[in-house]
């Protein structure tokens, strides 16, 4: 295996995770990320088994597991409180080896930087386009440089600047129809069990508490609401205690003990899956390549899965365009099918079907656990680990 100088935009979850697998396999790897600091978007990130497989693979499983929330159950109640499904998650984590480690994306982004090593990342650079020839990629970066290298990693978010050149065509971001308010929490019993993922739905809404380590929840809040309302972080409060008026005292309690200033809005968006990942030395990675709604928690998942995989094709190919074909080959059909699924429970959620939603509703009441580890499990089965 040559040993490759690689060029990796965006210094976000998947491109650190890629820079590591990358890094561990002998490559020279660069960074250069847009943003001028590191900023977790988001406070939490839910790492399921699939994708902790991959950080236990690049040497970060007991970091993270010292950080991480300690998730065993997991429930639903309706709008009132009213339990509806409460269930062990263990026999999902006994049959595919590993449990599921809610973590706060700082965290997370720390353990990545310290192992990828901050002297790799150039922060307020982003990478703007790319020329290529038979030797190799030539990188222009949002300063004027052009930097010269082997191959490009574009993992620069679901906003990428290079998506539609190597995809060869215009990609538009989708309205997925709901926005998300989420945060962080001091765990209080009167939220919720300590160890317990618990939701509350009704009216095509949710609310969400999940353990994430460090003695909090990570909440989020799903209202659907057409694109473009007004984003007021002074209104948080008052906006989220107005569309749960009347839901159970858990979620008001939560609504008073939130901190606006530690909530992030986001209206959620996803990308149609694509047919292509790779144009000659140019490979998408992360949400670039497939922007999903987060309604099956994969989204970060998915991302590691890209650089482990990603990693093992350039070790097994001696010629770097044939590893990033096999690349292509191996991720395409798995993360559109993800993307699919996260669309399709995105609108049962949030109520696009609203018949299906109320038949979901009825189902929970019926949930013995077994329907949701199923989707988990076939999840976690799937990827490369």
């Amino acid at each position: 295996m040559p040993t490759l100088d690689i060029i990796i935009a965006g210094a976000g979850m998947g491109g650190l995770s890629a820079a590591l697998a990358l890094q561990q396999a002998g490559h020279r790897v660069r960074l250069f990320e847009r943003a001028v600091e590191l900023a977790p978007i988001g406070a939490a990130i839910s790492i399921w088994p699939n994708g902790v497989k991959v950080l236990d693979r690049l040497g970060l499983g007991p970091a993270i597991a010292a950080v991480s929330g300690d998730m065993r159950t997991m429930s639903y109640h309706d709008q009132q409180g009213q339990l509806l499904t409460r269930f062990s998650l263990l026999p999902l984590y006994d049959a595919v080896g590993r449990p599921a480690q809610p973590i706060a994306r700082a965290q997370l982004q720390r353990l990545l930087l310290d192992a990828v090593g901050a002297e790799r990342v150039t922060l307020g650079v982003g990478c703007e386009g790319f020329e290529q020839d038979e030797q190799g990629v030539t990188v222009t970066l949002s300063d004027g440089r052009q930097e010269r290298a082997d191959l490009l990693i574009a993992a620069d978010g679901t906003h990428s600047r290079l998506r539609d050149r190597v995809v060869g065509q215009s990609i538009t971001r989708d309205y997925c129809g709901y926005v998300n308010w989420n945060g962080r929490v001091k765990i209080a019993p009167d939220l919720a069990d300590e160890h317990e993922w618990a939701q509350f739905v009704g009216n095509h809404q949710r609310v969400s508490l999940m353990p994430m380590g460090g003695d909090e929840f990570y909440f989020f809040f799903d209202v659907p609401l057409p694109k473009g309302t007004p984003n007021d972080r002074s209104r948080y409060r008052e906006e989220l205690a107005g569309h749960f008026a009347g839901w159970a005292p858990p979620v008001q309690r939560l609504i008073e003990r939130l901190d606006p200033q530690g909530v992030a809005r986001v209206e959620i968006h996803d990308t149609r899956p694509l047919t292509t990942l790779v144009r000659g030395r140019v490979a998408l990675l992360g949400d670039s390549a497939h922007s999903m709604a987060p309604d099956l928690g994969q989204g970060g998942c998915q991302a590691m899965e890209d650089a482990w995989v990603l990693a093992r094709c350039l070790e097994a190919e001696a010629d770097p365009l044939a590893a990033l074909q096999a690349y292509e080959q191996a991720r395409v059909e798995r993360v559109a099918g993800i993307v699919e699924r996260a669309r399709k429970r995105c609108e049962i959620t949030h109520g696009q079907a609203p018949e299906a939603t109320r038949a979901w509703y009825a189902e929970l009441a019926e949930e013995t656990g077994e329907t949701v580890i199923a989707g988990l499990r076939k999840t976690a089965d799937g990827g490369p680990l």
